[in-house]
């Protein structure tokens, strides 16, 4: 699920200020072009869950890393949950360290072909870009390290750690992949995920900031239910199951969970609080002289880019009721979705939405979502030192920063084992171009040479420690 943190807004704890100059190493470009042809056959195929293409995908890539010089059992393949899962072992020299894991997801968000411009899985480049479902959300990151892993072991890189490419295939569903994999590789030294992080352009194209993220807040569906007797639509009594689940939701919607901070979410608007324009950068400046400022909170709060880093999250998105016009409603359910700051449990967050709607009639459950709780990665140096290398290599003295997610990854399922996980993806793009899980879904061509380099120099060093 890949998206940019929150567009517009520079996060946290700044690595770097100096003056920003695109100086992308210098392409190669028959790799460019393998990268190009990975990410558009990528696209071709249609894995979308429920469905049976995730498996063929991972054929093709795992085709890809052996013709590399992979061996055939380096590179595995196993039914999970309806889908698949690839992992790739790169030996190191020295088996007693632990491996480093690089993570992605295969699977994509349904597209419906009649509401594209172009077909969703025919991959097209025009006008500088390659559009199609999956275009960054998330094959462009998978057919970049892919491109780099087989181009490492053509060259015969020997790593002193191990490195495991595992792509999980269910990440934009129920997650039960990732869940696996997790479980599977609980022992490794850290984990590094495509699918989040990434570089951030003005709309005139200049680098504004790279984001490295290192928490994500929790995802969790909540159902109001609310019951009734019902009877005939012409004998209406006292209680409607429909006028009830929506008194329920006006209480709910004029909840605002308590404002909450991290070293990371503060040093995000301390980032962005000195260059942010307008009234949303005045709070900003006030925010973060005085974090209990209730006038720069609320002005933050109701804006969309900025309140999802500042609390926990409820919103109403789908209701169900009545069973025939002519009747009084027996039930009516309503789905609620939440993402919550990390290390508030889930649990506590179902019991606040029981005590705000105050209804003894209405039950709160928690849908079977695949998500779970998970707290945020420490800051690591050398994971700092090894991304703000290679990203200055591409923009010298760009703004390097950890910041939160306030969607969900597959890094969630690492977190609650104990093993730090890190979004390190490789695109730069405007937040004008960011069509994931959307229409005509694109990434820009611009970015491929910059992206292969940083995925190469990343791990290049972090598994050399």
């Amino acid at each position: 699920m890949k998206t940019l943190l929150f567009a517009g807004l520079a996060t946290a704890a700044v690595l770097a200020s100096m003056p920003v100059m695109a100086q992308t190493p210098k392409p190669d470009p028959a790799l460019h072009d393998q990268a190009l042809d990975l990410l558009k056959k990528g696209i071709a195929y249609r894995t979308v869950i429920p469905g049976n293409q995730v498996p063929v995908y991972a054929a093709y890539l795992k085709s890809v890393l052996v013709a590399a010089g992979f061996k055939p059992d380096e590179v595995k393949i196993e039914p999970v949950a309806g889908s698949a899962v690839l992992v790739a072992h790169f030996a190191g020299t020295d088996p007693k360290l632990k491996p480093i894991v690089v993570i992605d997801h295969m699977d994509v968000v349904e597209a419906k072909p009649a509401d594209w411009t172009r077909d969703p899985f025919t991959p097209v480049v025009e006008n500088g870009y390659v559009f199609g479902r999956g275009a960054i959300d998330d094959k462009f990151d998978v057919s970049m390290i892919v491109t780099v892993l087989a181009k490492l072991k053509r060259e015969g890189w020997a790593p002193r750690r191990e490195v495991i490419l595992a792509l999980s295939g269910d990440e934009e569903t129920l997650m039960q992949t990732a869940r696996h994999l997790a479980q599977e590789l609980k022992g490794a030294e850290l984990v590094l995920n495509g699918d989040a992080g990434g570089g951030e352009l003005s709309e005139e194209g200049k680098p504004q900031i790279y984001t490295l993220q290192a928490a994500e807040k929790t995802y969790a569906d909540f159902e109001i239910t609310v019951t009734d007797p019902g009877g005939h639509s012409s004998r209406p009594g006292r209680t409607n199951a429909i006028y009830q689940l929506g008194a329920d939701l006006a209480k709910l919607s004029a909840f605002q969970f308590p404002a909450m901070q991290s070293e990371i979410t503060m040093g995000a608007f301390k980032a962005a609080a000195p260059t942010e324009p307008g009234p949303v950068g005045d709070a900003l400046r006030a925010y973060v002289r005085n974090p209990k400022d209730e006038a720069a909170i609320a002005v933050l709060s109701a804006d969309r880019d900025m309140v999802g880093q500042l609390r926990t999250t409820c919103v109403a998105t789908m209701i169900q009721g009545g069973h025939a016009t002519n009747a009084l409603p027996q039930k009516a359910t309503a789905s609620v979705n939440c993402r919550i700051f990390p290390g508030t449990p889930s649990e506590e967050v179902r019991k606040t939405i029981v005590k705000v709607i105050a209804d003894p009639g209405a039950t709160v459950v928690r849908e079977n979502d695949g998500s779970i709780d998970a707290p945020a990665s420490p800051l690591r140096a050398d994971v700092l030192a090894a991304v703000t290398k290679a990203v200055h290599a591409r923009y010298p003295g760009l703004p390097v920063a950890p910041g939160m997610s306030a969607g969900a990854t597959d890094s969630m399922f690492f977190r609650a084992l104990g093993v730090p996980a890190y979004g390190v993806g490789g695109a730069f793009m405007k937040s004008s171009d960011d069509f994931a899980h959307g229409l005509n879904e694109r990434v820009p061509l611009a970015t491929i040479d910059g992206a292969l380099f940083q995925w190469e120099s990343v791990l290049k060093d972090l598994a050399a420690k």
